[in-house]
C-alpha cells in the first residue's frame, strides 16, 4: 500500500467516524421549475396544488425552491410566485434558475427585491444547506457558478468544519455540458462532508454523480403527461436520506436513498475530467500577453482608449487597466452589476448599471463626470458617436445623451421590452433590438421612429435582442434565436431575405469593406454570406470545431482576419476572404464575450469566469 492509498483510507475513516453521531430525523420538500407566466394560468394552478398538499402533509419542516420560478424572469411573475409560496405553513428557501438569470429586465435585481439574497445558507437539525446561483447571467451559455460564489461557499464550509454535513442546492446539475465550470465547483467542495446536491432544470427525476458526489434532480411542479403536478420529498433519518416523488393526490413513491454514514467520494481527490487545452499547443503563434483573474463574473466586453482598458463586472465595479500590462489603475463602484459593454471617447467612459443609472467617468482617474438616473436598470451597451451617447434601458426607453454634459438630447419611450444590445449607428439611423420581438430604427438626430421590424416571431424569447446588428449602405443584418439570418432594408425596414440554412443564433459580424457578412452557427462552423445580393448567397463556411454553440458573441474583422469566440473559452482567427482557420486559443471554459481586436496582432477579451486579458498572434 502506497502513501497515497493510505491517505485516502485514513480520510474516509475520519469522515466515517464523524458521521456516526445520531442524525435528528426530519423531512423537507422540493419544488422546482414552476415557470409561472402572466399569460398562462396552468403553472400557477399546478403550484397551488403542490402548496395545498404540502400544507396538508405532516412533518414537513421546510421547502426548497430550486429555480425557474418564472417563464420570463419578470418581477410581476416573481411576485406572483411569492404570493403562492407565502401560503406555505413552513419556511421556504429559493435559488434562481436560468429563466430568472438569462431573461431578466432587472438584471436579476428583481429577485433580490422579491425573495432576498441570490444565495442562502441555513442549518437544520445538524445539516447545513447552501443554495447558490448556477445559471448564465443575461447571456445564453452553459450554466456557470461565478468565482465570488465559489469563494463564499468554501469560506462557509471552512468555518463549519470538515465533519459538518452539507447539502448543496442549485438549479442546474453540476455536470459537464450543463455547467461550464463544474470541475471548479466539485473540486472546491470536495474536501468537505457534502452529502448531496439537490437541483432541477431537467423537469424530471434523475440521479447523477457529480465527480462522485451524489446529485438529485426533481420533477417540475408542472403537470406531467398524466395531468398530474408534483414535487419531491426528502426524509432524513438517523443514518440515511430517503428521496421520494410525490404526485398530487397519490402516495409518495421512493426513488433513491443515500447513506449518512459512508463517504461516496474521495475527499482528497479531484474531478473526473477537466477541460482540454491541448489546442493551444497546435497554434504556438498565439501568446498570452497578460491575463488577470478578477474573482468576479464579467458579462460585458472591454472598452479601450489609447492606453487603457475599461471593464464592468458583476459586483457593479468599473475598473481601468493599463493596456500594455493589465495593471489596475482605478475602480469606480456603481450600486449594482454592470451588464452592458461600456463605451469611451474624448477622455470619458460611459456605462449603465442595474442600479438604474448611467455613469460617465473621467478615463484618467475614474472621477464622476455626471450620473443620469432612470427608473429601472440599465442593461444596454453604450455607443458613442460625435459627442453623443446612445443607450437603452429596462424602463422601455432609449436615450441620446450629450457626452460632455450628461444632458438628455432626446428620448424614445415606445419600446415594449427591455434593451441589452449595443446600438448600431447606420447613416442617419440608430438601430437596436429589444426583448419584445422588435428591431427598432430611430432617426439619430431627432429620435423619431423610422421603422420597426418584426417577423411574426413566436414569443419574446425569439427576439432579436442580444445580437449586435451590423449594416452596409442599404441593409441591416441580424441573427435571432429562431436560428435565422436576416437582411433588412435600411431605408424601409422591409425584409429583403431571411434564411434558416445555416442555423445561426444571435451572433453576426461584417467585413471592413461591408461586402461580407459573418455568422456563428450552432454547431462547429462560421459562415460567410454576400451582403450585396437580394437573395441569400453563401460565400464560404468554415468548420472551426467548437462544437455546440448558442452564446451571443459577435464576429469582428480586423486587417483581413475575422476573430470570434465561444461559450467554452475559445478565441479563433479565420482568413476573412476564404474562411481558412488561421489560429485558435483556449483561455478557459466559460463564455468569452465579444472580443476587441487591436490591429492585426492583439486581441482584448473578457470572460464570464472573471478573466480580463490580451493575447497576441505572430
Amino acid at each position: 500500500m502506497n502513501s497515497r492509498q493510505l491517505l485516502v483510507i485514513l480520510s474516509l475513516w475520519t469522515f466515517s467516524l464523524g458521521l456516526q453521531a445520531q442524525q435528528q430525523p426530519f423531512r423537507f420538500a422540493q419544488l422546482t421549475d414552476l415557470h409561472l407566466t402572466p399569460h398562462n394560468p396552468m403553472p400557477k394552478e399546478d403550484l397551488l396544488k403542490s402548496v395545498a398538499q404540502l400544507n396538508a402533509t405532516d412533518q414537513i419542516d421546510f421547502v426548497l425552491v430550486t429555480g425557474d420560478l418564472t417563464e420570463s424572469g419578470d418581477q410581476e411573475s416573481m411576485e406572483e410566485v411569492k404570493s403562492c409560496l407565502e401560503l406555505l405553513k413552513v419556511p421556504y428557501y429559493v435559488v434562481l434558475g436560468n429563466h430568472e438569470t438569462k431573461w431578466s429586465e432587472s438584471g436579476c435585481t428583481a429577485f433580490h427585491k422579491v425573495f432576498g439574497d441570490e444565495r442562502f445558507v441555513f442549518e437544520h437539525k445538524g445539516i447545513q444547506f447552501i443554495g447558490f446561483n448556477s445559471g448564465p447571467l443575461m447571456r445564453m451559455a452553459y450554466g456557470h457558478v461565478v468565482p465570488q460564489d465559489i469563494h463564499w461557499m468554501t469560506e462557509i464550509m471552512k468555518q463549519a468544519g470538515k465533519q459538518q454535513p452539507f447539502i448543496m442546492v442549485t438549479h442546474y446539475p453540476i455536470l459537464k455540458n450543463d455547467v461550464d465550470n463544474w470541475y471548479e465547483v466539485t473540486d472546491a467542495v470536495r474536501p468537505f462532508n457534502v452529502r448531496m446536491f439537490i437541483g432541477g432544470h431537467y423537469h424530471t427525476d434523475k440521479e447523477f454523480r457529480y465527480d462522485g458526489i451524489p446529485g438529485i434532480l426533481t420533477r417540475s411542479t408542472l403537470r406531467d403527461k398524466d395531468g398530474k403536478s408534483g414535487y419531491g420529498i426528502f426524509e432524513v433519518t438517523s443514518d440515511s436520506i430517503l428521496v421520494y416523488t410525490q404526485r398530487i393526490g397519490e402516495t409518495m413513491r421512493k426513488r433513491a436513498s443515500f447513506s449518512l454514514t459512508r463517504s461516496y467520494y474521495d475527499h482528497q481527490g479531484h474531478a473526473d475530467s477537466y477541460p482540454d487545452f491541448s489546442i493551444n499547443h497546435q497554434y504556438p503563434q498565439v501568446k498570452e500577453n497578460w491575463i488577470i483573474q478578477t474573482g468576479t463574473g464579467i458579462y460585458c466586453s472591454p472598452a479601450v482608449s489609447s492606453d487603457k482598458v475599461f471593464v464592468g463586472d458583476d459586483n457593479g465595479v468599473l475598473t481601468a487597466y493599463t493596456l500594455s500590462k493589465g495593471k489596475k489603475i482605478w475602480t469606480f463602484t456603481c450600486g449594482k452589476r454592470i451588464v452592458g459593454t461600456p463605451a469611451t471617447a474624448n477622455g470619458i467612459v460611459v456605462a449603465g448599471s442595474a442600479d438604474g443609472s448611467i455613469y460617465a467617468l473621467k478615463a484618467d482617474d475614474g472621477s464622476l463626470c455626471w450620473k443620469l438616473e432612470t427608473t429601472q436598470p440599465v442593461l444596454g451597451a453604450a455607443t458613442i458617436e460625435n459627442g453623443a451617447v446612445y443607450i437603452g434601458g429596462s424602463d422601455h426607453t432609449f436615450r441620446k445623451i450629450d457626452l460632455i454634459s450628461g444632458k438628455v438630447i432626446w428620448t424614445y419611450d415606445q419600446v415594449k421590452g427591455y434593451i441589452e444590445t449595443k446600438p448600431l449607428i447606420a447613416g442617419n439611423k440608430v438601430i437596436f433590438g429589444a426583448w419584445d420581438n422588435i428591431l427598432y430604427a430611430l432617426h439619430k438626430d431627432s429620435g423619431k421612429e423610422e421603422w420597426k421590424w418584426t417577423h411574426g416571431l413566436p414569443g419574446i424569447h425569439y427576439s432579436p435582442a442580444a445580437v449586435w446588428p451590423v449594416a452596409t449602405e442599404d441593409k441591416v443584418f441580424i441573427a435571432d434565436p429562431k436560428r435565422a439570418l436576416t437582411a433588412i432594408d435600411l431605408a424601409t425596414g422591409n425584409t429583403i431575405w431571411r434564411t434558416f440554412q445555416s442555423k445561426v443564433r444571435e451572433s453576426v459580424g461584417i467585413s471592413l469593406d461591408g461586402k461580407r457578412l459573418y455568422a456563428k452557427t450552432m454547431n462547429d462552423s462560421i459562415v460567410c454570406y454576400d451582403t450585396q445580393t437580394s437573395t441569400p448567397r453563401q460565400i464560404w463556411t468554415s468548420n472551426v470545431g467548437f462544437g455546440y454553440e448558442h452564446a451571443p458573441s459577435m464576429q469582428i474583422e480586423q486587417q483581413g482576419i475575422m476573430i470570434g469566440s465561444t461559450k467554452e473559452g475559445l478565441i479563433f482567427g479565420l482568413d476573412a476572404k476564404s474562411g481558412k482557420v488561421l489560429w485558435k486559443h483556449k483561455i478557459g471554459n466559460s463564455l468569452i464575450n465579444t472580443v476587441v481586436p487591436l490591429g492585426k496582432k492583439h486581441i482584448l477579451f473578457t470572460a464570464t469566469s472573471g478573466e480580463v486579458g490580451m493575447i497576441s498572434v505572430k
